[in-house]
């Protein structure tokens, strides 16, 4: 900042005050022969005096302000704020001009770029050994769009690199493929592996649009060499608001809830044991825990629940399993169903957000 800069407020835009130099103030005196050229009192100026006047006040401020500036450069500020310029008289037809303020250093703040982020569940996965995508990260500022990708890493193998395509969807169910995306990563031999930012073309506004991502593996790189991954992934068969909320209470890397059918029992990370097996064979989750917070199963519940028309109808369904419930989802659902009772009279047919309603409380269940 070459000229020192002056303001009658108490700071500049798009700079912070990092010292206070203290105060500076300075006289600029209009010569009493000045005013002694008139022929009457100041009140009595004709026009042609009172602009005569004028302009030479002016050319006073102006000589304060410059030498205001001299005086707060030679104690090496950048600006003077809270200026002030008052008239004053000195002595008889000796009127002048006191500029004062705080002297001031100042350092430009940093350009601000404002990022939009959004982070999507991956709703796909594989049911074998490989690193397994879980969660996308897209951050959007005026420099561009960049996108990251964390993966579970079961074997905690030293992951350097995963080659794969990401399919993000919309709310408007477009679809965008970006293809032959290349992760990389710093540290590859956790549990849990978050890839460098890289760019990708998608324009920012579209990112809080987006709700869905699926990611497909082509190949990875670890200490061990390079490895093709042929199989298939999975589509997610819950939808994404569920999905969710079981990642949030069964882990990142949750993407079906537990169930079994006594030959064989399926993990929450998706893969299907023999009933003999206590440990999961890929995550290690044990059976037993995912049974002792896995009481009542509501799918079968919430399939006859779509069959019917009518909130009433919705209820009965309920008290057909209410015993079965968990004490303390019981009250909870009895009173949706009645609110939803009394919305249906002035508001029409209430089935679809009842249902939802019910959803949620079993979330992740």
């Amino acid at each position: 900042m070459a000229e020192v800069m002056l303001t009658s407020g108490q700071g500049f835009e798009g700079y912070e005050i990092v010292e206070y130099l203290g105060f500076v103030n300075v006289q600029s005196v209009l010569s009493s022969n000045f005013f002694k050229g008139f022929a009457a009192g100041v009140s009595e100026m004709s026009d042609s005096e009172s602009e005569k006047l004028t302009g030479k006040l002016e050319q006073v401020n102006e000589t304060a302000l410059k030498r205001l500036q001299t005086i707060a450069a030679r104690k090496k500020a950048d600006a003077v704020i809270g200026v002030e310029l008052n008239y004053t008289q000195f002595a008889s037809y000796s009127v002048g001009t006191i500029a004062s303020g705080t002297a001031v250093r100042l350092k430009k703040k940093p350009e601000e770029n404002p990022v939009t982020e959004k982070s999507l569940y991956v709703s796909n996965y594989y049911n074998r050994l490989v690193p397994r995508p879980v969660r996308v990260w897209l951050r959007g500022s005026k420099n561009g769009v960049t996108i990251s990708t964390d993966f579970f890493n079961y074997n905690k193998d030293d992951i350097r690199a995963i080659r794969a395509d990401v399919e993000l969807t919309n709310l408007y169910e477009e679809r965008l493929l970006l293809k032959d995306l290349d992760f990389v990563f710093e540290k590859g031999n956790v549990s849990l592996i978050e890839s460098k930012d890289m760019e990708c073309k998608l324009p920012a506004k579209d990112i809080l649009l987006l709700k869905d991502a699926k990611v497909r593996i082509s190949k990875y790189v670890t200490s061990r060499g390079v490895f093709a991954c042929n199989d298939q992934p999975i589509d997610v068969s819950m939808p994404l608001h569920r999905l969710s909320a079981l990642k949030e209470k069964r882990g990142i890397d949750a993407v079906e809830k537990y169930r079994t059918d006594g030959m064989i029992w399926t993990c929450n990370c998706g893969y299907v044991n023999e009933a003999g097996a206590d440990e999961c064979l890929i995550c290690g989750r044990k059976q037993e825990d995912m049974k002792s917070t896995s009481k009542f199963n509501p799918d079968e519940m919430l399939a006859k629940m779509q069959t019917k028309e009518y909130v009433i109808e919705l209820k009965d369904v309920l008290m057909e399993y209410i015993k079965d419930i968990d004490s303390e989802y019981r009250m909870e659902l009895l009173e949706i169903m009645e609110s939803g009772l009394q919305y249906e009279k002035t508001r029409g047919n209430m089935k679809d957000t009842v249902i939802e309603k019910v959803e949620k409380v079993f979330e992740g269940h």
